[in-house]
């Protein structure tokens, strides 16, 4: 997996490339969640933020990108009245599902 860096202000391309390694074509959906290793308030496990369906010919590999926004990382600060991105690490988990990632990356928020 890679990513460009990232500000609050900004947001990450998140690149994978997925191989169909069958003998028929195909379709495959690839899913990115995140979770909050340092966050100071409750956060989800997981959450989904982003996800796309790509068609594999048999044998070949294609390039996805999923464009993670800053804030979409947000959550709802209570005491500011609006909406908040923490700084510190995210990690993002890319898989067919929640149940079945197959590639862990940990960034950092500025």
């Amino acid at each position: 997996m890679k990513t460009s860096t990232s500000s609050i202000n900004d947001s990450t391309i998140v690149s994978v490339n997925v191989k169909n390694t069958g003998s028929r074509d195909g379709d495959e959906v690839i899913q990115l969640y995140v979770s909050y290793p340092d966050s100071k308030v409750e956060r989800p496990v997981k959450q989904l933020k982003g996800f796309k369906r790509v068609f594999i010919p048999a044998g070949e590999t294609k390039t996805v990108d999923i464009t993670l926004k800053a804030q979409d990382l947000a959550y709802w600060n209570v005491e500011k009245h609006a909406f908040t991105v923490e700084k510190g690490k995210v990690k993002m988990m890319v898989g067919s599902s929640s149940e079945d990632i197959k590639l862990p990356k940990t960034i950092q928020v500025q």
